[in-house]
């Protein structure tokens, strides 16, 4: 049985799982751009993809691979495990095998990388909510839309006030709570509100929220197309944007995309500096000399 500490203790790499339960928010966009980010600051990063339907990231990295080899050119590449959906009649027999692809795959990477990069699937499952439980950060991409904002918050059509909290932000807060009794330590909540408008629609709710929840808040990526044209070969803002790894002439929208991306990761807080690295290393030590580990299954709820 996979417990916590097998993910977020001592030893292991720090967790970052992108969430949302809101499709096309941009999830597997930022996964990606985050490990490739990662990587070329020279941290060694294992990438996971729990979304069994669209499989985004798996398609993103083989794309990345693929597209390596036929410009002959050099791309870093995460450590990346897909977990399969289970296919058989009981839900609970397919919980099981799923969570036995899952262990496989941290027990394989979670030795080898620094950061291991979590996306998931747009839907409420057993291993979505293992993910959020083991999260180091959280980073929640949200449009700035008040449709997008359901799964956050409910609100006020008048006042734009928050006046409740969506399924996803009580599935996180909760996933926090867990986290905070199993190693008394904090789960860093993101959210990042892409595709701004003039002003930003959802701003003062977001911010709001975040007084509510504890949550932070920062600016994203703009709409630009360049991020749908990366996909298809598998690459990111922060690549070597030239015509040997495009394969065409790189314009204005690929260097504003690579500036934001840049600052994106910045914000994020990450512990890759030296005295983050030891913040994270001093909660690691603490977090070994305390009691027994508790399982996963003690800590999950429906």
């Amino acid at each position: 049985m996979l417990h916590a500490t097998d993910i977020a203790g001592a030893g292991s790499p720090y967790v970052v799982v992108i969430g949302n339960e809101k499709g096309g928010s941009g999830k597997t966009t930022l996964a990606m751009h985050l490990a490739i980010a990662l990587l070329k600051g020279g941290h060694r990063v294992g990438t996971i993809d729990l979304d069994s339907n669209q499989r985004g990231l798996t398609r993103y990295i083989e794309n990345r691979r693929i597209w390596a080899n036929h410009r002959r050119i050099e791309l870093e590449l995460p450590l990346h495990g897909f977990v399969p959906r289970a296919g058989g009649a009981r839900l609970e027999d397919n919980e099981a095998e799923e969570l036995a692809a899952f262990e496989d795959i941290v027990c394989d990477v979670r030795k080898f990388v620094d950061f291991l990069v979590i996306d998931t699937p747009s839907t409420d499952t057993y291993l979505m909510r293992l993910a959020h439980l083991v999260a180091d950060t959280v980073l929640t991409p949200v449009a700035d839309s008040f449709l997008d904002l359901g799964t956050l918050a409910s609100i006020d059509p008048i006042t734009h006030e928050v006046t409740g909290t969506g399924h996803y932000a009580e599935m996180v807060c909760e996933a926090r709570r867990h986290r905070r009794v199993f190693d008394q330590g904090g789960t860093d909540w993101v959210v990042i509100r892409n595709r701004s408008a003039r002003g930003g629609l959802v701003r003062g709710s977001v911010a709001e929220l975040g007084i509510r929840l504890g949550l932070r808040d920062i600016e994203g990526c703009a709409e630009r197309i360049v991020y749908r044209q990366f996909f298809a070969a598998g690459l990111t803002a922060l690549d070597a944007l030239d015509e040997a790894a495009l394969g065409a002439a790189t314009g204005r929208s690929h260097q504003l995309a690579q500036r934001e991306i840049g600052k994106l990761v910045g914000l994020l807080n990450l512990p890759t500096s030296e005295r983050a690295r030891r913040r994270a290393a001093a909660r690691k030590e603490w977090f070994a000399s305390s009691g027994a580990p508790l399982g996963v299954d003690e800590l999950l709820t429906e």
